[in-house]
């Protein structure tokens, strides 16, 4: 196993633990307004003037379901990815297959990433499509999502040069 392979095997891991870490904590949109209220993909959480803190699944609209469907299968692919960067180590022939793989999650990340912004239309925030009203922000589980994006372009950058011919 070479060196490109280690990094981007390394790179895949790490984006699909902050992918993972973004679906778990229900800190995609954060405010402090009337209390303190977090929404996520998979849960919500309030604090109202010092009440012990109320944590629901939220139903989700078409735009955060799609997102949220978008970045679970993005993160079986880009746990699919390490897998088969792992196999490399004893058989060579399937590199190719784990930078299409790979290719699959970042495009699915990107995906979810343009359509999470049209969510900001919910009930419970009152924005526009990609406009969030000025008392209300993007919180820590947004934040390692995106870090996952990048990670994965990056990673694919990384295994394109393992399946670059070599001469």
């Amino acid at each position: 196993m070479d060196k490109l392979t280690v990094i981007s095997g390394t790179l895949f891991l790490a984006a699909d633990i902050f992918a993972v870490m973004s679906l778990i904590l229900p800190d995609w949109i954060v405010t402090e307004v009337g209390g303190d209220t977090r929404i996520g993909l998979m849960q919500t959480c309030m604090t109202i003037y010092g009440r012990p803190q109320l944590c629901f699944s939220p139903s989700l609209q078409p735009e955060w379901m799609l997102t949220l469907i978008c970045i679970i299968i993005g993160a079986l692919c880009v746990t699919a990815t390490f897998g088969l960067l792992f196999m490399s180590r004893w058989n060579i022939h399937v590199i190719p297959y784990a930078r299409w793989v790979g290719f699959s999650a970042m495009v699915l990340f990107c995906l979810a990433a343009v359509i999470f912004p049209l969510g900001f239309t919910m009930e419970e925030i009152g924005g526009e499509p990609y406009q969030l009203p000025g008392h209300y922000h993007v919180g820590l589980s947004y934040i390692f999502f995106v870090l996952a994006l990048w990670i994965t372009v990056i990673s694919e950058l990384f295994a394109g040069k393992v399946c670059m011919p070599h001469f």
